[in-house]
């Protein structure tokens, strides 16, 4: 086995991920690493042998780990990477907090980044997906990030550096996130806060949000521009091409469809990874089948088959 490097965070061999992901699925990581602060982490990159595979994780909430789990080292950013700062116009945040918690942090102080409110995961996850609600995506608000590289180099990002598209981002797999700041314009704290409460009622009324689910399964079949944002000519959907092929609440194993939102991929109880994907892959069999769209994965999937 190889010799690994000594850090001052934890370092545990063998660790399952299935109750570290929202889908309640998965095999173990070779390893999990949880870094003590930045200086750890990129001491670490730098000692840790070049040819061990690293995956930086968020919660997973927007993930599906294989059964077989997941070769080299998996990252996974805690305490010390979550604390949310204002300073002026500019909202700073640790990758490991929370997009709803960001933007609570951000509206007690008068700062709007409400669109970050209903979105589930983290955001360091939230700027490489480029994540967005009600026409508003992270690429609107980005004033810049830090990030260490897999050798171990620690980088500071600039709008300019980054290449924004629709549920996407350039940012390296392997790069590990460490803070993003955002610019925000300033509001009502109260109106925001009402905002959000409405928000959150919408989401409730409208999706799967009580069940074990990893958000929206599929992007949106094109109708976007280069910026992530919404093209308002075309309105197509995902769930609207899931219905049409007949998939809303198909089954497979414990996985399914949701009968609520048909882009929500759920774990009805004891689903495998492998039942997830393999629905997921029927429904864009399908689809494609049905109305010639060919489906992309919004939802992450890594790691190795089950045996």
């Amino acid at each position: 086995m190889t010799e690994m490097p000594t850090p001052r965070g934890r370092l545990t061999p063998d660790r399952d991920l299935s109750e570290l992901t929202w889908l309640r699925v998965g095999g173990p990581a070779d390893w999990l690493f949880q870094p003590a602060d930045a200086e750890d982490l990129s001491d670490f990159l730098a000692a840790l042998d070049l040819g061990i595979p690293v995956f930086p994780m968020g919660v997973g909430s927007n993930l599906i780990v294989r059964d077989g789990g997941i070769a080299g080292v998996v990252i996974r950013l805690g305490r010390g990477f979550n604390q949310v700062r204002i300073e002026g116009g500019t909202v700073i945040a640790g990758a490991a907090a929370l997009d709803a918690q960001v933007a609570r942090r951000a509206a007690e102080a008068g700062r709007d980044l409400t669109f970050l409110r209903t979105i589930p995961g983290s955001i360091g996850g939230a700027l490489r997906m480029n994540a967005g609600c009600y026409g508003t995506y992270v690429a609107d608000h980005f004033a810049g990030a830090d990030a260490v590289l897999r050798d171990g180099t620690r980088i500071t990002l600039g709008p300019g550096d980054i290449a924004f598209s629709y549920r996407h981002t350039d940012v390296p797999e392997d790069a590990v996130v460490t803070e993003v700041r955002f610019t925000a314009p300033e509001g009502d704290p109260q109106a925001l806060a009402a905002r959000m409460e409405e928000q959150l009622a919408k989401r409730d009324a409208t999706q799967p949000t009580k069940d074990r689910t990893a958000g929206s399964t599929f992007r949106n079949p094109a109708g976007f521009s280069s910026t992530g944002r919404a093209d308002d000519t075309h309105e197509l959907k995902a769930w609207k091409v899931i219905d049409d092929a007949g998939m809303r609440g198909a089954t497979r194993g414990g996985a399914q469809m949701s009968p609520m939102h048909s882009n929500f991929l759920v774990n009805a109880g004891g689903a495998t990874a492998a039942d997830l994907e393999g629905l997921g892959e029927e429904v864009r069999k399908r689809v494609f089948e049905h109305s010639g769209i060919t489906l992309e994965w919004e939802i992450k999937r890594i790691g190795r088959p089950g045996s």
